[in-house]
């Protein structure tokens, strides 16, 4: 039952008994002056402007089995107690609200939610209104009320609409501060996403400002699973942009720690799996001929992973048919030290990595210039020249926008070369 309806019981049960002021202060006299022979109490002394306060009061006075009605008073006036002491509690349980949200913020989800909805509930423990309802059928087989203690109950009422709307206030201030500490914080988290997202696919300039930006605010948002994805992607851009040699060692080092963080943080993001598999590719170039081919299977494994979860996204579907591709092309050398290393060498074709690059095609077509590029790879390896020469005028047809571009156009001129093409 919520504050508003205890505070109506408490106003229908002073009316239906007709206990007004006047009954309390019998009852205090009672228990205050011994009796003297049956049915006979001490005076009562009221205000003589009250007459109809002192007529009803000669009513409960007696009335037989006054005993029980007292002791149900009393338990009445307790209850109105217990009242006060809860709306105090949800007072003093709001500032703590905030702290909650904190957490929410930092990827412990639920938790600010659960805060509010507490202070709208109220505590889980309330036994008081199974007491109430016991003294409003106690206090009404008491006896019948007269019409002037109908209207003295109007005071219980007043205090009942008190209390109501000391319970509005403390669920409005609760409102407000869910929206201050929980709203308006997600837009703010919203609104970065958003810029971000924008920043990653805009100029050299605009890359380093993500990675800046997004640093600025890892305090603020670090544990939660989105930003740290998109953290590792600004590194991975950084690094790509950076000519210096230990620059682009460093933070392919720290982006793999972030991909790291990311994955257990949240084992089922599919990005996260995703980005830590590419920087572990990146890793491969500063690490020793071990630590590459390490590298490489959790480059496959996390790949793996992402397609499981998100099977519809292109680039993990890129991503591993360059896995495929480039596994195809290891000496046999190379295949040896990795079955000495770690018992089994990696396994792929060229047939893999076409397929592959076809499902890139097949979900996105035109994804990319370069995806155009490697088919093309695969169809001469494969010694299917014709089709070769329709994906090199694939690639051809696309624009050179970004590095990636300069990249696959240098590729394609070499093998626009070796197919015999001018």
């Amino acid at each position: 039952m919520a504050l508003s309806d205890k505070a109506l019981v408490l106003g229908v049960l002073a009316g239906a008994a007709g206990l007004s002021l006047g009954t309390v202060v019998l009852y205090n006299s009672r228990r205050a002056v011994p009796t003297s022979g049956h049915g006979v109490h001490s005076k009562l002394y009221l205000s003589s402007n009250d007459q109809r306060v002192a007529g009803a009061s000669m009513v409960v006075r007696e009335m037989p089995g006054q005993a029980e009605v007292s002791d149900r008073l009393a338990a009445l006036i307790q209850c109105v107690s217990e009242l006060k002491d809860e709306v105090r509690a949800l007072k003093s349980a709001i500032p703590k609200l905030q702290d909650h949200v904190r957490d929410e913020l930092r990827g412990r989800s639920g938790r600010a939610e659960g805060a509010v909805a507490r202070v709208r509930a109220g505590p889980p423990n309330r036994t008081t209104p199974t007491r109430r309802r016991k003294v409003a059928g106690g206090v009404a087989r008491a006896g019948g009320q007269s019409s002037e203690e109908e209207a003295e109950s109007e005071g219980g009422y007043i205090t009942a609409l008190t209390d109501s709307e000391e319970e509005e206030q403390i669920e409005a201030e609760g409102q407000n501060l869910y929206e201050v500490t929980v709203i308006e914080p997600l837009k703010e988290f919203s609104a970065l996403l958003e810029r971000v997202d924008a920043l990653h696919e805009g100029s050299d300039g605009d890359k380093r400002e993500c990675l800046r930006t997004m640093l600025d605010k890892r305090e603020q948002f670090g544990q939660n699973t989105t930003f740290l994805w998109r953290l590792v992607r600004a590194y991975v851009d950084v690094h790509d942009i950076t000519t210096n040699l230990e620059q682009k060692k460093t933070q392919a080092e720290t982006g793999k720690k972030v991909g790291e963080e990311a994955v257990k943080l949240n084992p089922m993001c599919a990005e996260s799996h995703q980005w830590y598999a590419i920087m572990c590719g990146i890793m491969t170039e500063y690490e020793t001929v071990q630590n590459r081919i390490k590298n490489g299977y959790i480059f496959k494994d996390h790949l793996d992973k992402a397609i499981e979860l998100k099977p519809q996204d292109p680039m993990s579907y890129y991503l591993l048919g360059r896995w495929c591709y480039a596994v195809a092309q290891l000496s046999w050398i190379e295949r040896k030290v990795a079955a000495t290393l770690f018992g089994e060498p990696p396994s792929a074709t060229v047939q893999d990595g076409l397929k592959n690059f076809l499902k890139v095609e097949e979900i996105s077509p035109k994804y990319s210039k370069l995806n155009y590029v490697f088919l093309a790879k695969c169809y001469r390896d494969l010694g299917q020249k014709s089709q070769a020469r329709k994906m090199c005028d694939a690639a051809t047809s696309m624009e050179t926008i970004s590095k990636e571009d300069e990249e696959a156009q240098k590729e394609l001129d070499t093998l626009l070369s070796a197919l015999g093409v001018n």
